[in-house]
C-alpha cells in the first residue's frame, strides 16, 4: 500500500499539473498575448511529447530497472515545472512543457508497471487500479479549484509550483522504500520505431492545429497529412519485422487490448476537449474569474473522484463491460445536451451536463487500465501499461486539437463572446462521437468472444519466453 500511495503521488501531479493549467488558460491568454492556437500549444506540447515518449520509458524500464526510470522522471518533471513557473514568453512555455513531459512519460507507465508486478493478485491489482483512478478523481476535484485560487491570487505561474514539494517528497519516498525491478527479460531500443511514433504524432498534431489558420487544403496542411500517413504505413510495415519492437502489435490481436486503445484515445479525447470548452466559455464568455470557473466544474469533477474508486471495484468483481457501458451512454448524453441544447446557456442543464460527464469519465479509467494489463505476460507489463497510458494522451492531444481547431474556425470573423456558444457545436457533437465510440466499442470488446481473443494473444505472447525457459532448465 505505501508503494501504491507513492506511485499515485507521482500520477497526482502529473493530473494536477493539466486540469489545474485548463482554468488559467485565459490568464495566460491575456498576459502572453496568444492565440487560441498557442493555448492549444501550452497543452499539445506536453501531451505530444508524453505521448511519443511514454512506451520508450516503459521498455527502458522494463530493462534498466523501473525504480531507476521513476526517479529520474520525478528529477525531471519537477525540474521543468519549475522552469514553467519562470517561462518569459509563449514560445519558453511551449518549449519548458516538453521537458515536463520527457519527465511525466518517465512516470504513469512505469507506476503502473511497477503496481501490476506489486499486486500480483488479479483482485488486488483491480482495487489498486481502482485507487489509482481515484487519484484522477482526485486531481480533477483538487484542480481547478487549485488552479483558480493560485490564479486569482498569485497568478498563473503558481500552478507549477504546487509540482515542486510533492515531486521532492515523491523523490525520496521512492529512493527509500520503492524497490527496484526488471522484466526478465530486456528489450533492445528501436530508434526507429521511435522516430517514426515522434514524426506521426507530431505531424498530425501541428496539421490540425494550424489547419484554421493556414487552411484545410493549404500545401502545408496537407504536406503535414501526408507525412503522417507515410510514418504511420513505415511504422506498420517496419515493426513486425523486429524481433523486439517498439510497439509489439501482437497486442494488438487481442480485441479487449484493442478495444481498450480505442476507448482510452476516445474518453481522454472527450476530457480534453471537454475542459478545454468550458474553460474558455466560463471565463472569456460568462466572464467569471479563474476560481468561480473551476467551482462552476465541481459537480464533474466530484462526481469523478467518487465514481472512480467504485468503478474500481465494479471491474474487480462483474469485468469491464457494465463500467464502460454506463462511461459510454453518460459521456454521450452529456454532450449531447450541450450539442443539441446548449446546455452552458442554461445553468441548470449546464450543471447536469456537468455531472453526467463526471460519471462517464469516472468510471472509464478503471476498465481501460485493467484491460490493457490484464491477460498479458507480467515481463510485459511495462510495454502493455505504457501502449494504454501512450493512448490517454494521444487522446487528449487529439482532443485539444480537434476541438480548438473547430472553434478557432466557427469564431474566425465574429466576436468571440458573440460567436463562441455557435462556434462550438460542431465541437460537442464531437465529443458525443467519441462517447458514443466508447459505447460501442465497449459492448464489442467486452464479451466472451473478446475475452478468447486475449487468451489466444497471451498465449502466443508467452511462447518465446517458454521456449527461452526450456534449455534453461534442461
Amino acid at each position: 500500500m505505501l508503494i501504491l500511495g507513492i506511485c499515485c503521488m507521482s500520477l497526482l501531479i502529473v493530473s494536477l499539473d493539466n486540469t489545474a493549467l485548463n482554468v488559467a488558460l485565459p490568464s495566460m491568454q491575456r498576459e502572453l498575448d496568444a492565440s487560441v492556437a498557442g493555448m492549444q500549444w501550452s497543452i499539445d506540447a506536453y501531451t505530444l511529447v508524453l505521448a511519443s515518449l511514454l512506451m520508450l520509458a516503459g521498455s527502458t524500464a522494463d530493462r534498466i530497472g523501473r525504480r531507476k526510470v521513476f526517479m529520474a522522471g520525478l528529477v525531471m518533471f519537477t525540474l521543468g515545472s519549475l522552469l514553467c513557473s519562470l517561462a518569459p514568453n509563449l514560445g519558453s512555455l511551449v518549449a519548458f512543457r516538453a521537458v515536463q513531459a520527457i519527465g511525466g512519460s518517465m512516470l504513469n507507465p512505469v507506476a503502473m508497471s511497477i503496481i501490476t508486478n506489486t499486486f500480483t493478485d488479479p483482485r488486488e491489482r483491480a482495487r489498486a487500479i481502482g485507487v489509482w483512478g481515484g487519484v484522477v478523481g482526485i486531481s480533477m476535484a483538487a484542480g481547478p479549484l487549485i488552479g483558480g485560487l493560485l490564479v486569482d491570487s498569485v497568478g498563473w505561474r503558481s500552478i507549477f509550483w504546487v509540482n515542486l514539494p510533492v515531486g521532492l517528497a515523491a523523490l525520496l519516498l521512492t529512493f527509500r522504500y520503492v524497490p527496484e525491478s526488471r522484466a526478465p527479460k530486456a528489450r533492445r531500443a528501436d530508434p526507429v520505431g521511435q522516430l517514426l511514433v515522434i514524426v506521426l504524432l507530431a505531424a498530425l498534431t501541428y496539421a490540425i492545429i494550424e489547419a484554421p489558420e493556414a487552411g484545410w487544403v493549404s500545401p502545408l496542411t496537407l504536406s503535414l497529412a501526408g507525412v503522417a500517413v507515410l510514418a504511420l504505413v513505415a511504422l506498420v510495415l517496419y515493426e513486425p519485422r523486429r524481433a523486439e519492437p517498439l510497439i509489439d502489435l501482437r497486442f494488438f490481436h487481442s480485441a479487449p487490448f484493442s478495444g481498450a486503445t480505442v476507448i482510452a484515445i476516445c474518453a481522454f479525447a472527450s476530457l480534453a476537449g471537454f475542459l478545454f470548452l468550458n474553460t474558455l466559455y466560463l471565463q472569456n464568455v460568462r466572464g467569471l474569474s479563474a476560481l468561480h470557473a473551476g467551482l462552476y466544474m465541481l459537480p464533474m469533477a466530484a462526481l469523478t473522484f467518487v465514481c472512480a474508486p467504485l468503478s474500481g471495484r465494479l471491474v474487480g468483481t462483474r469485468g469491464p463491460r457494465l463500467s464502460l457501458l454506463v462511461a459510454g451512454t453518460a459521456m454521450t448524453a452529456s454532450a449531447v445536451l450541450f450539442a443539441g441544447f446548449r446546455a452552458e446557456t442554461n445553468t441548470a442543464l449546464m450543471f447536469t451536463g456537468y455531472v453526467l460527464f463526471g460519471i462517464g469519465f469516472g468510471v472509464v479509467n478503471a476498465p481501460i487500465t485493467n484491460t490493457a494489463v490484464s491477460g498479458m505476460p507480467r515481463a510485459q507489463a511495462g510495454v502493455a501499461a505504457a501502449v494504454a497510458s501512450t493512448s490517454r494522451q494521444v487522446g487528449s492531444t487529439l482532443g485539444v486539437a480537434v476541438i480548438g481547431a473547430v472553434i478557432a474556425a466557427g469564431i474566425s470573423g465574429t466576436s468571440y463572446a458573440d460567436g463562441f456558444v455557435a462556434a462550438a457545436v460542431p465541437a460537442w457533437w464531437v465529443i458525443a462521437g467519441c462517447g458514443l465510440a466508447v459505447l460501442l466499442v465497449g459492448a464489442l470488446t467486452s464479451g466472451t468472444w473478446a475475452k478468447k481473443t486475449a487468451l489466444r494473444t497471451a498465449e502466443r505472447l508467452a511462447e518465446p519466453v517458454a521456449q527461452e525457459a526450456a534449455p534453461a532448465r534442461a
